[in-house]
Formats: C-alpha cells, structure tokens, sequence
C-alpha cells in the first residue's frame, strides 16, 4: 500500500481539496487497494471539520467526491507512516521538518505540490483562504496531481 499524505495550514481547503481531487485519481484508475490517500494541516484550528464551503463547491463543480473528508493536525508518526508527505507551500514543508523526530533518518519523500509542475512560474499554492480563489488553486492542485500520480506510477510497484 502506497501513502500520500497532502498537508496545508489549517486543512480545510488546499489539502483537503487536493485529497478529494487525488483520491478521484486513484479511484478512476481502479487502485483503490493500493494508494492510500489522507490529508492534514499544521495548526489545530479546525480539527474536526469539514472542508471549507469555497472548497467543496469548486469540488462539487468538478464532480469529485469529497465525503467524509474533516480536518486533522499532521503529527510526527505521519512522516514515517507515509510514503509521500506533499506540502502546499514553503511554510508547510518547513513546519513539518520540524516534525521529524531527532535521531530518526526514516521519513516519507517531502515534497512541496507544486514540485511536480516545475514548468509553472509559481513555487506555492496560494491559500484561497484568504485570497478567495479557489478556482485558481482548484487549476493548480488538479494539474499538479496529475503530475504526481504519474510520478508515483513510475517510480513505485503499482500493479
């Protein structure tokens, strides 16, 4: 079984979005069985809650399911219980290297979301919590998810 875990702030719209979208992924291609897909925020304001309403609507629009989805915090085990730990921006992958736990070398491969669209002028996901746009970060999240499942295709035994 393959883990991704996709982190952002508060986990109530770019991770979760990019959870639902790369879980749609995964179901489409049938591989359900074999990635894993989970999403998590690096503070504890939301814990508990659904997706951000700008959020399942733009997810609603595009037809991707995202019931059963509530925020949680991203914790220490998570770096070593999944393989892919894909965080949203430059402020995410630094909270969670803080994460790693001294003397442990084992961790996921961390990487920021938008590693995976290099030909993109932009380095981070916007937060459209406090832009509003989530069309933009739905754009975005989708392409480079896309690149991603690729990636994991590629590089790891998928049936």
């Amino acid at each position: 079984m393959i883990r991704v875990l996709f982190v952002c702030l508060g986990n109530i719209c770019r991770s979760p979005m990019a959870e639902a979208i790369f879980r749609d992924k995964v179901k489409k291609a049938g591989l359900e069985t074999e990635i894993e897909v989970d999403s998590a925020g690096t503070g504890d304001w939301h814990i508990g809650n659904p997706p951000h309403e700008g959020t399942i609507a733009i997810l609603d629009r595009n037809n991707v399911k995202h019931t059963g989805i509530t925020a949680r915090q991203v914790k220490s085990k998570d770096l070593t219980d999944y393989d892919f730990i894909i965080g949203m921006d430059a402020s995410n992958i630094g909270n969670i290297d803080k994460l790693k736990v001294k003397g442990t070398t084992e961790t996921g491969e961390i990487s920021r979301l938008l590693d995976f669209t290099p030909e993109k002028a932009v380095a981070d996901v916007p937060d459209p919590y406090f832009t509003g746009n989530f069309d933009e970060v739905y754009d975005l999240i989708n392409d480079a998810c896309e690149k991603l499942f690729v990636h994991i295709l590629e590089n790891k035994k998928v049936k």
